[in-house]
């Protein structure tokens, strides 16, 4: 195939991944950000080995790893019993997988950096709205009126809000999810904590209190933790009329250790409230547009894979276009090599979003005296372990890569 006049719109982990594969395989990339500053948004993640492979497949794994935290676990207890809830360990498979827990600043710089480093142009404070296709060549439309372009390939990597769906083949709108969560960066306090496990703590499924270690920003001293508490966002003025001394002492009623968090926070302004929604398109292509990331597929975050598939994404989209013979061949072969991986993730996202953030009283007594006790029986110990690593599924194979060696 020639080289390709490509537009990447949006300048997040999808995007940026995306950026430095096409560049890499000597395509003419100009990346457009709404911003007229990239920065990231959020507080932590979890890069799965998933991700990591990718980050490992671009040369940026030692950036990461060095700012990130390794996790090893995931544990979950009942706030009022004390009774195990969810206990996932990456060691139950063989291997030597790890999760790096990151502060979304630490994995934009990376990328960010990388991207600079290859002098790939950049177009900011750029909010594009709609495409105006020709006969061989897409022109991007900005809210100001503003035409760039044209371009030979389109890369949709806008996010959850994107105003681009709407031109691919079988354009779906995202269904809000009725939980969100209120998310801050703190410093790390370990009294009472593992600094290799992300930590929750549950009440029915209406409540759910997180700690994960997330290492350090790229321009930060000392190491950080993301606090997280689930509400409902159609609640958020009931929760701050009610004041931020009464939310603390809820939280603190079910788990006493979190002082050292909450004495960080001294308004709700100082956290990100967090909405999320659901939705797979089912076709996430268009004539000369790829859509990415969470444009093209976005869920609750309870399996953390959001920026893992994402950059999955990127990479597929690549090795389509250095497979194929011609541009729409390419789409069609990077669709299908994303397909079954994603819908395997989001089938068990909504299936089992409900047992941790619902209304629910009946999913939460399952989820505590029935599935937690068939956790423990193998091999459910190795599938949940292949699930959040996200390979559960096969993503490598379809999209030309092999998964990193952990050993």
């Amino acid at each position: 195939m020639k080289k390709l006049d490509v537009a990447i719109v949006g300048a997040g982990p999808a995007g940026l991944a995306a950026a430095l594969y096409l560049n890499r395989s000597d395509h003419r990339i100009t990346l457009f950000e709404r911003f007229s500053s990239p920065s990231p948004v959020g507080s932590g993640l979890i890069l799965q080995p998933t991700g990591l492979t990718i980050l490992d497949d671009l040369g940026l794994f030692d950036a990461i790893r060095a700012l990130g935290n390794r996790i090893d676990r995931l544990h979950g207890t009942d706030a009022v019993t004390g009774r195990t809830v969810l206990d996932v360990k990456y060691s139950a498979r063989p291997g030597g997988r790890f999760g790096l827990a990151v502060h979304r600043a630490a994995l934009f710089d990376v990328l960010y950096r990388a991207v600079l480093d290859a002098g790939i142009a950049m177009e900011t404070d750029v909010d594009v709205v709609s495409l105006e296709s020709g006969a061989d060549k897409t022109t991007l439309l900005t809210e100001a009126g503003r035409r760039f372009g044209p371009f030979d390939l389109v890369v949709d990597a806008s996010g959850a809000r994107s105003k681009l769906i709407r031109h691919c083949l079988a354009p779906s709108s995202p269904r809000p999810l009725a939980y969100g969560a209120y998310w801050a960066s703190l410093k790390w306090h370990p009294e009472g904590f593992d600094n290799r496990s992300l930590v929750q703590r549950y009440q029915r499924a209406s409540t759910m209190i997180g700690v994960l270690p997330i290492g350090r920003t790229p321009a930060g001293d000392h190491e950080m933790a993301a606090f997280f508490w689930s509400t409902k966002p159609e609640g958020e003025a009931a929760l701050r009329q009610g004041g931020l001394q009464r939310w603390k002492d809820s939280v603190l009623a079910l788990w006493p250790e979190c002082s050292a968090y909450l004495d960080q926070i001294s308004s709700f302004d100082e956290m990100t409230l967090a909405r999320y929604g659901h939705h797979t398109l089912a076709r996430p292509i268009g004539p000369r547009l790829a859509i990415i990331g969470d444009a093209a597929h976005s869920t609750s975050p309870q399996l953390g894979q959001g920026a893992n598939m994402a950059m999955l994404d990127a990479r597929a989209l690549a090795h389509a276009l250095a497979i194929s013979g011609d541009l729409a061949s390419a789409l069609s072969s990077y669709a299908r090599s994303r397909r079954n991986h994603i819908r395997g993730f989001q089938m068990f996202s909504r299936v089992f979003t409900p047992f941790y953030q619902s209304d629910s009283h009946i999913l939460p007594l399952i989820r505590d005296h029935v599935v937690s006790n068939l956790a423990r029986i193998p091999p459910v110990p190795q599938q949940l372990a292949s699930l959040v690593a996200g390979t559960f599924i096969d993503p490598f194979r379809p999209i030309g890569l092999r998964e990193k060696n952990w050993l």
